[in-house]
């Protein structure tokens, strides 16, 4: 299998180094840095500059925002208690926490961290409050979301949840007696190194820190109107955690290494990391962020049948990617600031771990020049979850969907409509305007296991009410 061969190790980095200025310039990415874990080395590229209005270089220094790949600490935080005895991952939620709730109270007897960990509690995602910088926000925040409803009951279906997240991070601080933020780094970062691993912004600012850049595709984007507009109480999904390229690969290597720190340390056992890369659900929507499947925190991927694990993450124009192959022992994080940054890690990750892994990824997603022949009509109706509500028609034989926000999210953007193009019997591509402009976005069609429709947009679950 094609590696970095050391005696070329200059020249490999220098090719690379090209090849990724010429990408991420293609593609009006301003800045953007990676990591590549192979051989057990670890290589850092930066390119472009972290903010256009300064024009301040991307060093190999810098952190940049990362999402929704902090899911991956929460959840090794979450994996550690578990093994350390203090949490039964099949127990009810409400055994660890009493005040936890939902709009359907026989559901919230049965929520269990295993499945807040898989995406499969039904609790939904979109659902930001600010609950202040205190250190109570967290608890403040799961007390605020006991009448959220849920995206489907417990255990029947996958549904991308970052307020399960938030409970699991919540879990951490009751049976650890810090805050979210104290346990990651002395739980984690401490352990691991990970000393540009931050999330208040107040440590943000002893680093050169990346911008978020939001504008039309295929242009150059301008820098956003706020570096982060999120509060501090979504930091376990992944609204707050800064950190380097590195950083990131070196907690991938930890679970590459069976749970081992470089000094030797023991951060999970070798069964707890094998377990958090077992299937426990399959995808319907194997798009949005190019899913198989998903286990105790990790996205799962089948390349070919060669299996990988990884997670994407996005903030306010700010993009992160992380993807890893463990029989190759290769990782490799990308962090981006803006542009056309999916195009980016398509080009360049399909590249890289096509050299390095032998690795094909599947092609972006888009419909056949010649689009198979597919019946919208038992799709039709009206699917609704919290904040969100999408009518889906017909006209003229063709699918229409129109997605909106509702409830408390009403106002936040304005309704989207597209027309829905076939990719198969049950999943489609919208055309569409606005942030999906420069991908189609996948729609997809399942049901529940009682039967009940349901419309996945963005791995979100959206039952159908009429």
């Amino acid at each position: 299998m094609p590696r970095f061969h050391r005696g070329d190790v200059m020249t490999e980095i220098s090719r690379w180094q090209a090849r990724f200025d010429e990408l991420r310039a293609a593609h009006h990415v301003p800045g953007a840095s990676l990591a590549v874990l192979v051989d057990g080395e670890l290589y850092e590229l930066a390119s472009g500059v972290l903010h256009r209005g300064t024009g301040v270089e991307v060093t190999t220094e810098s952190v940049f925002q990362v999402g929704s790949i902090t899911k991956i600490h929460t959840a090794t935080l979450v994996m550690q208690l578990a093994e350390s005895g203090l949490l039964d991952l099949d127990a009810p939620v409400v055994e660890v926490l009493p005040e936890f709730a939902t709009a359907d109270p026989e559901a919230t007897k049965r929520i269990t961290s295993r499945q807040l960990l898989s995406h499969t509690g039904g609790l939904t995602c979109d659902f930001t409050h600010d609950t202040g910088r205190g250190d109570d926000c967290l608890a403040k925040y799961v007390e605020a979301a006991a009448g959220v409803a849920l995206d489907c009951p417990p255990g029947t279906a996958i549904s991308y949840s970052s307020v399960g997240y938030n409970v699991l991070g919540r879990i951490v601080e009751v049976l650890t007696g810090l805050t979210w933020d104290e346990a990651l780094q002395q739980r984690l970062c401490a352990p691991l190194g990970l000393t540009a691993t931050v999330t208040l912004p107040e440590d943000v600012l002893r680093f050169r820190a990346a911008m978020g850049h939001l504008g039309e595709p295929g242009e150059a984007p301008e820098p956003a109107p706020a570096w982060n507009m999120l509060p501090r109480s979504a930091g376990p999904y992944g609204g707050v955690l800064c950190a380097t390229a590195a950083d990131i690969a070196r907690l991938a290597r930890m679970h590459l290494d069976g749970g081992t720190a470089p000094n030797g340390t023991r951060l999970l056992s070798a069964e707890g990391v094998v377990a958090m890369q077992r299937r426990v659900v399959d995808s319907p929507d194997k798009w949005t962020v190019n899913a198989d499947g998903w286990g105790l925190g990790w996205t799962l991927y089948d390349w070919n049948g060669i299996p990988g694990f990884g997670h994407d993450g996005a903030t306010i124009g700010q993009y992160g990617f992380l993807r890893v192959v463990p029989e190759a022992g290769v990782a490799i994080v990308l962090l981006t600031n803006g542009g056309g940054s999916r195009l980016l890690y398509a080009d360049l990750l399909r590249e890289l771990l096509a050299e390095l892994a032998g690795v094909r990824m599947p092609d972006p997603f888009a419909p056949a020049a010649q689009p198979p022949a597919a019946d919208i009509t038992p799709f039709t109706g009206t699917y609704r979850r919290e904040g969100v509500a999408i009518s889906v028609t017909e006209r003229d034989g063709r699918g229409h969907l129109v997605y909106e926000f509702v409830d408390g999210m009403a106002g936040l953007s304005p309704a989207m409509e597209m027309e829905l193009v076939p990719v198969s019997e049950a999943a489609f591509a919208g055309a569409g305007t606005g942030p999906f402009a420069e991908d189609w976005m996948p729609v997809v069609f399942s049901a529940l296991q009682d039967g009940t429709g349901v419309c996945y947009i963005g791995m979100r679950a959206a039952p159908r009410i009429g």
